[in-house]
């Protein structure tokens, strides 16, 4: 088995060379063609999947945290966000702006830098910005919407254009990557009693 670690070909690529990289020797008739509508569909059903997981698995998380003393809340713990009611904050940050960009919203609210949340106010807010992709993606995406780019500027003010489908990738793969630093840090706080946040357990509870 050949070290794709070590394959220079992938360093510095771009998604879409490096799918091409990863497929490249499969013959075309090995793989399944589909219209573009029927990939604009099947991509949305799994967006609508993805903003569903988010849901289910950050509720079972902020729960869960929530019956911990609260000074644990606030204690620092070694993360990218040094206790849990800033990471949580942070996500509670990420997925608000990007919802507003993908609104078209011309003025960003940050909601912690627009009013001083307790680290309840941040777990109600992150799920309440939680529940609103799945509508979105639903209501305001028309078939072709996945796919239809959006210009936008990052916090650094550098700007990108990209396809909507990425954009709501990164969002909820942003909010699992941080879900593992929660547990993480729950662990190094002493908490024992932590929930199953898998997607495959979400897909086992859904079928």
């Amino acid at each position: 088995m050949p070290n794709l670690l070590l394959n220079k070909q992938y360093f510095g690529c771009n998604a879409g060379d490096f799918r091409k990289a990863m497929i490249n020797g499969i013959e075309p008739s090995a793989a399944p063609i589909f219209s573009k509508h029927q990939n604009e569909i099947f991509m949305k059903e799994i967006l609508s999947q993805y903003a569903a997981y988010n849901v289910w698995a950050n509720h079972k998380l902020l729960f869960q945290m929530q019956q911990m003393e609260e000074e644990k809340w606030y204690q620092q713990t070694p993360s990218s966000f040094n206790s849990l009611f800033k990471t949580v904050l942070h996500m509670w940050d990420a997925e608000s702006i990007w919802f507003q960009r993908l609104r078209l919203h011309e003025k960003l609210v940050v909601p912690s830098a627009t009013f001083d949340p307790s680290f309840k106010d941040a777990c109600n807010g992150l799920l309440h910005q939680c529940m609103e992709w799945e509508p979105f993606i639903a209501q305001a995406l028309q078939d072709d919407g996945v796919q239809s780019k959006l210009a936008y500027k990052t916090s650094q003010g550098v700007a990108y254009e990209q396809p909507v489908a990425e954009i709501l990738m990164h969002v909820f793969n942003h909010s699992t990557y941080h879900r593992g630093q929660l547990v993480t840090m729950m662990r190094q706080l002493g908490e024992t009693s932590l929930p199953v946040t898998d997607f495959i357990a979400f897909t086992r509870k859904s079928a």
